[in-house]
C-alpha cells in the first residue's frame, strides 16, 4: 500500500514524510498499573484487558526499559533495515506513578541514538499539569505523542466495559491536554458490547470535531482471562463479524477530518492468547479489505467530514 494510493492518512506514510525514512515504533512496557485495577477507579480493569494491560508483558521479564528499548531496536534494524525509531510506553496507565518516576522512564529512553519519538498510552483522567509540563518538555527534541484511550462517547458502553470513567471525562482530559505542545492521538475499539454501526458513526463523528492528531481504530477481540471471555462463554457476546467491522471501519474514516493520521486500523491479537474472533489474526487481509472497500464506494478517509 502507498502513501499515493491510500485512501486514508496511514502512520507509516507520515513518519516517512516527516523524518524522511522509515520509523518503527519500539513497544515498552514499564511495568505500571491502572487506577481501574488497584482500586482507585475501579478493580478488575476494562472488560477487553488481560493481565499484560493489553502490552507485551516485557516487564514480567526485564524492568529494564532502556534495555527493552534497546533490543527493540535492535529487532527493527535487522527485520526494518530502519534507523529510526520511537519509544513508545504501551502497557497499562503510563502517566500512572509519582513524577520523578515517571521521568526517570521516559528519560531512560529518550536519549538513545535514533530514537526521534516519544509515544505515552494513558487513561484521560490520569493527567496533571506537571505531568504534561514534562512530557511537553520532551518536544523540543522529539515528537511527544499523548495517547488517550476512549474506546466510545457513549457512557453506557463504557460503564458495561468497565472503563472507569465518563466521556465527560475524557473531554476534560483532552482540553487540558490541548493546551501543550504535544501530538494527541485517542483510542477507540469497533464491536464493542451492546454498540451498533450508528453508535461507532456518532463517536466518529464527535471525535472528528476534536480533530485529534492521530486516531488508533481496534477491533474488538476476546482475549483468555479477561471478563469478556467470561461473558462471551455464557452467550452474553457476540463478536462482530469482518464484513461489519469493515464497513464502521470505512464509516469512521469517512467521517473523520482528512489531516488526522490513522495510526491503527485493526488490531494485533496473540494467536496464544485469542479465544474470538479468529478473523483478527489476519490482519493484512483486513486492512486490504477496507481498502477495496472504500474503493468500492468512491470514497476515503474526510468524505463526509463537515468542519
Amino acid at each position: 500500500m502507498t502513501a499515493e494510493k491510500s485512501r486514508y492518512v496511514s502512520f507509516n506514510a507520515f513518519l516517512k514524510e516527516r523524518f524522511g525514512e522509515r520509523v518503527q515504533k519500539i513497544t515498552l512496557d514499564a511495568g505500571l498499573t491502572c487506577p481501574n485495577r488497584d482500586g482507585m477507579r475501579g478493580t478488575g480493569g476494562c472488560a477487553y484487558c488481560d493481565a499484560s494491560g493489553s502490552g507485551t508483558g516485557a516487564a514480567a521479564r526485564t524492568a529494564d526499559v532502556r534495555g527493552q528499548a534497546l533490543a527493540g531496536m535492535q529487532a527493527m534494524q535487522r527485520r526494518y533495515g530502519a534507523k529510526k525509531c520511537i519509544a513508545y510506553f504501551q502497557s497499562f496507565c503510563n502517566t500512572y506513578a509519582p513524577l520523578q518516576h515517571l521521568k526517570g522512564l521516559y528519560g531512560s529512553v529518550a536519549d538513545l541514538p535514533g530514537v526521534v519519538g516519544l509515544s505515552v498510552a494513558t487513561r484521560p483522567d490520569c493527567l496533571s499539569t506537571d505531568i504534561l509540563d514534562l512530557l511537553a518538555g520532551y518536544s523540543e527534541r522529539l515528537m511527544a505523542t499523548l495517547e488517550l484511550g476512549l474506546q466510545s462517547c457513549h457512557d453506557k458502553t463504557l460503564a458495561r466495559i468497565n472503563r472507569g470513567h465518563t466521556f465527560q471525562e475524557f473531554l476534560d482530559g483532552y482540553a487540558l491536554a490541548r493546551r501543550y505542545p504535544l501530538r494527541l492521538c485517542v483510542h477507540i475499539i469497533i464491536g464493542l458490547p451492546g454498540e451498533s454501526a450508528e453508535h461507532v458513526r456518532e463517536t466518529a463523528r464527535t471525535l472528528a470535531r476534536l480533530k485529534p492528531d492521530g486516531i488508533k481504530i481496534h477491533c474488538l477481540y476476546i482475549h483468555r482471562n479477561t471478563a469478556l471471555e467470561q461473558e462471551f462463554r455464557k452467550g452474553g457476546f457476540q463478536p462482530i463479524s469482518r464484513d461489519e467491522f469493515v464497513a464502521s471501519a470505512c464509516d469512521m474514516l469517512e467521517l473523520l477530518p482528512p489531516a488526522t493520521v490513522i495510526e491503527r486500523l485493526t488490531g494485533d491479537p496473540l494467536k496464544s492468547r485469542l479465544v474470538a474472533p479468529g478473523w483478527t489474526l489476519r490482519k493484512q487481509d483486513i486492512l486490504q479489505a477496507i481498502e477495496q472497500e472504500l474503493t468500492r464506494r468512491g470514497s476515503r478517509q474526510g468524505q463526509y467530514w463537515k468542519k
